[in-house]
């Protein structure tokens, strides 16, 4: 068993290997949760939309929002439409359109957006936009930059770099300078730059509807236009205080053919001795161009009216950016607040059916001459008054200003609901870093708050998130619509309670597996945030998850960025409270951008006081690995023998530069460890060691030479066989693959021959069940393996293998992958930068929440009824030498009682009488602490926790 099937990894080296139906992948967990980069509506199908995530999955819909799916379709790597930046679809065909990636691929749809097919590159490689005339689908447009990368623009749109755009952020990679333009559906494309300077970065382009030889662009060097189909150009920006567009978009009204185009123009800031004056605002041409007429209205803000610590500060911080001076010397130069302030404003959309109907957005999280209330303001009058439209948080809550909002006709009071942000949202104020305004042919606009896709189909009365369901209201159990851009990270499926499974999530903090309800789809499954934005201060990056081996009440938490970076965090209640520990890793640098990434949380199922961890070096597979500190001194293993109220490194015999990436504990011994190694930050060599006391030594395996970088060690509990993952980003054919011991590490054999693997895990029910998570290698390099890269599976011990990357938008990214433990045909798998998903194999008909439920009772503790719940109460509570236990049970039926401390240990000789329906424990011989009574009854198990004085 476990031939190598050469002939097969022969064939997925060198050709597209078609996805196997096999398996079929719906996305777990909180939709989006993260910033959306683009977004796009049909222009005559209100039904199709796209949207293109930061973290590069590409998601259409084709029923209006109800569901999404990635639009990569059988994805051979996730790296084709990588970040797309912009797409348009024809006016006529409305099955075909064309999109642009980030660098500069274009591809073409003939079925609406379902399946894309690359057509070719543009030149000089990242573009910023493409249209298509509205009167003949054989003419597009692209524009050349990278105007829209708003973290990069954001502090580069300067006083100097507005006199001179050349002074301005150019992206290395980018096509500046030019238009492309195509005459045959974009089959070719030739480049027009008479009348261009050198370095245009292109906004918009506008078509016009009316006089298709007739376009206008908005672009870092100004308003141009062209009156013969794009050929030659000229400026056109007659009326306008600045010449600096940000957006600009266009109204047609075929009917009388009315043909409006609007621009927001970049905001100027001009020192008026101890305060500013601010010009820019929203315009409009009647004139297909030629010149421009002032709508701003009365847009400005008085900031002597607005009381918010945040708006000042942004104000200020823009005030630096654009004179180029620090924030507070800006305070200093410019000490009154004017009256009248205009933010800078990056989006602009009118609805197609309502000419005097606009909306504009800014980002005051990331363009950094943003500031102001209101994340979307909207003119119904045509640009005579604003209002903001779009408004969540404590300023609007609590009715901050109320009289001078009133004053402008402004509603008061919050109008966005979120989803599981929802707690989160009402208590900050709104610096939610929008990123991109949309709107459909029939009026519905769309933006992106907090990582939350929100939509309006009211005219901005209100605006409702569009990522998730509830179960039920108030659940807290909620089922993502399709769209994720969460980090996904370890799953913990494995928890001491079998409906209970765990998912650890970048920025989005820990969630567990939650009942469906009344849901209609049992094979969706829902889950509910237990740390995170739902707790006050609540730990958001989580880097890894163990449970108490003894305990499934006591769980514990690393994080790796953001709040409680460093930190080892547990909970005694199953998850409901949280608290600090201990700080193994000890790091003063930036909790949000110096990654601290720790992993392989693991507790001695012998002796839970000895508990483990690793400090990876060389993070492959995490987001942003290249920002893990330079300064910190001791990566590799970690250990406590305190339950993990201090820690030591236990390093000895690895080798210089080690980046110790996982390690396993021997399912029989706890003082056996293994330790997978991967290659160093500075080339350090990898491999695979062993400890056998503890991780006080470790001894290097002998394994097959031609591997350089173990990524992962994996023990199946069952024969004790060994599977070590193998390859490098940069690396050969041969290194890399999967191997496979029989005799514990004394002989090797080779069952999975690709270049670069990332994890390997059997199945707890059958040994022959193999998942594999193959990753892709350096693109940007053309390195050895783009093909065929993703999930696999083997259901005959390696003997031959399925390639099962249906409806996985980004399949060489995988960071965890694992059959499940107690189901057969059911898979969990979660990627670097959309989420978690569940996969259910041909056969399996029904749905895991209801699969998990039928498994015999006393084995699934019931988690609402385990934890604070009415059948189990407790006096006096601390106490000192007696605790009276309350039950809630109309039967006298017989129960099982133990105390457990925190540390997992059941107290032994305890003394205890029942009462009826009460419990009378004696406590005077415990140690002053934290205990959990267990109450065992009809195969449910309740909790109650109680402090002995």
């Amino acid at each position: 068993m476990g031939q190598l099937n050469t002939a097969y990894f022969d064939r997925l080296k060198s050709e597209k290997v078609p996805v196997d139906d096999l398996v079929k992948w719906r996305q777990v967990g909180p939709g989006m949760a993260g910033y959306c980069e683009e977004f796009w509506c049909h222009p005559t199908n209100e039904n199709v939309m796209f949207m293109a995530p930061d973290l590069g999955d590409f998601y259409g819909s084709w029923d209006n929002g109800v569901s999404w799916q990635t639009a990569k379709g059988r994805s051979e790597n996730g790296d084709e439409l990588r970040r797309v930046k912009s797409l348009a679809f024809s006016h006529q065909d409305a099955d075909f359109g064309i999109a642009l990636d980030v660098v500069g691929v274009y591809y073409h749809t003939t079925d609406q957006g379902q399946n894309w097919v690359p057509m070719g590159s543009l030149p000089g490689g990242r573009q910023s936009t493409i249209v298509v005339d509205p009167t003949d689908d054989n003419y597009w447009y692209v524009g050349g930059g990278d105007f829209w990368d708003v973290k990069n623009q954001g502090t580069r749109r300067t006083l100097a770099s507005m006199n001179d755009p050349s002074k301005g952020y150019i992206y290395p990679w980018g096509g500046y300078g030019h238009i492309m333009k195509s005459s045959d559906r974009g089959k070719t494309w030739s480049r027009k730059t008479t009348g261009l300077p050198a370095g245009l970065d292109v906004a918009e382009i506008v078509v016009d509807p009316t006089n298709p030889s007739n376009i206008v662009i908005a672009s870092n060097y100004g308003v141009y236009r062209s009156t013969d189909r794009g050929e030659s150009w000229s400026p056109s920006a007659t009326g306008l205080p600045n010449n600096r567009p940000r957006d600009m978009t266009y109204y047609y009204n075929a009917a009388d053919d009315e043909f409006i185009i609007y621009l927001v123009e970049q905001t100027f800031f001009e020192a008026s001795g101890s305060t500013t004056v601010s010009k820019g605002g929203v315009y409009k041409s009647i004139d297909h161009g030629a010149s421009w007429v002032n709508m701003t209205g009365n847009l400005a803000i008085d900031l002597t009216s607005v009381n918010n610590y945040f708006v000042s500060e942004n104000y200020y911080r823009a005030l630096g950016i654009w004179f180029g001076i620090s924030k507070n010397q800006a305070k200093d130069d410019y000490p009154i607040l004017p009256n009248s302030a205009l933010s800078t404003w990056n989006r602009l959309v009118v609805n197609p059916t309502n000419k005097d109907e606009l909306y504009l957005s800014h980002n005051t999280k990331h363009d950094r001459g943003a500031f102001g209330v209101g994340d979307i303001w909207k003119t119904s009058d045509g640009g005579q008054s604003w209002v903001a439209t779009a408004r969540s948080g404590k300023y609007w809550i609590s009715e901050t200003d109320k009289s001078y909002w009133q004053a402008r006709n402004n509603p008061i009071g919050a109008n966005v609901k979120y989803a599981h942000l929802q707690h989160d949202q009402d208590e900050k104020f709104e610096i939610f870093g929008n990123r991109f305004l949309e709107i459909n042919s029939v009026g519905e606009v769309f933006a992106c708050l907090e990582q939350q896709v929100v939509r309006s189909n009211d005219q901005g009365a209100t605006w409702n998130q569009m990522d998730d369901d509830e179960t039920e209201e108030g659940s807290g159990a909620w089922i993502g619509r399709g769209d994720s851009n969460l980090p996904g990270r370890l799953m913990l499926l494995e928890t001491g309670i079998k409906s209970r499974y765990f998912f650890c999530s970048g920025e989005h903090g820990l969630w567990e597996s939650a009942p469906l309800g009344d849901w209609a789809d049992r094979k969706d499954v829902a889950v509910k945030q237990i740390e995170g934005q739902n707790n006050e201060g609540g730990a958001l990056s989580i880097a890894t998850v163990a449970v108490h081996p003894n305990n499934p009440d006591i769980i514990y938490t690393l994080q790796f960025r953001q709040t409680h970076r460093g930190y080892f965090r547990r909970s005694t209640d199953g998850g409901k409270t949280w608290e600090t520990l201990s700080r193994p890793v000890v790091h003063e640098g930036n909790n949000s951008s110096d990654m601290l990434f720790q992993y392989s949380l693991t507790i001695d199922h012998e002796n839970p006081n000895n508990i483990y961890f690793t400090l990876i070096s060389n993070a492959i597979a995490e987001v942003s690995a290249h920002l893990i500190p330079d300064d910190i001194d001791e990566f590799g293993v970690y250990k406590s023998t305190d339950g993990g109220l201090t820690w030591s490194t236990k390093n000895n015999g690895f080798p210089l530069d080690a980046s110790v990436r996982r390690i396993a504990m021997d399912k029989d011994n706890g003082a056996t460890l293994y330790a997978a190694l991967n290659e160093g930050t500075k080339g350090g060599s990898g491999g695979l060691y062993k400890t056998t006391d503890g991780g006080e030594n470790w001894s290097k395996m002998t394994i097959p030479a031609e591997i350089v970088a173990v990524n992962n060690i994996y023990q199946d509990r069952n024969n004790r066989w060994l599977y070590i993952s193998c390859g490098r980003f940069e690396g050969s054919l041969k290194e890399g693959g999967v191997w496979r011991s029989k005799d514990e590490g004394s002989s090797w054999e080779k069952i999975f021959d690709m270049p670069y693997i990332w994890q390997t895990t059997t199945s707890p029910l059958n040994p022959d069940i193999i998942t594999v998570s193959c990753a892709i290698q350096n693109a940007k390099k053309n390195f050895t393996m783009l093909l065929n890269t993703g999930a696999y599976l083997s259901k005959d011990g390696g003997e031959t293998w399925h390639k099962i990357n249906d409806n996985l938008g980004q399949p060489g990214v995988i960071v965890d992958f694992k059959p499940d433990p107690y189901i057969e045909g059911i898979y969990w798998l979660a990627l670097k930068s959309s989420g978690w998903t569940v996969g259910y194999e041909e056969g399996v008909t029904e749905g895991w929440n209801d699969l998990i439920a039928k498994e015999e009772p006393s084995k699934v503790l019931d988690t609402d009824a385990r934890v604070d719940n009415k059948k189990v109460g407790a006096y006096p509570n601390p106490t000192s030498n007696s605790l009276k236990v309350t039950l809630n049970f109309t039967d006298p039926e017989k129960l099982a009682m133990d105390v457990i401390s925190v540390d997992g240990k059941s107290i032994p000789n305890l003394k205890w009488q029942r009462y009826g329906n009460m419990l009378d424990i004696d406590t005077s011989d415990l140690n002053p602490g934290i205990y959990l009574v267990l109450i065992k009854r009809q195969g449910k198990t309740y909790s109650i926790r109680f402090v002995r004085e």
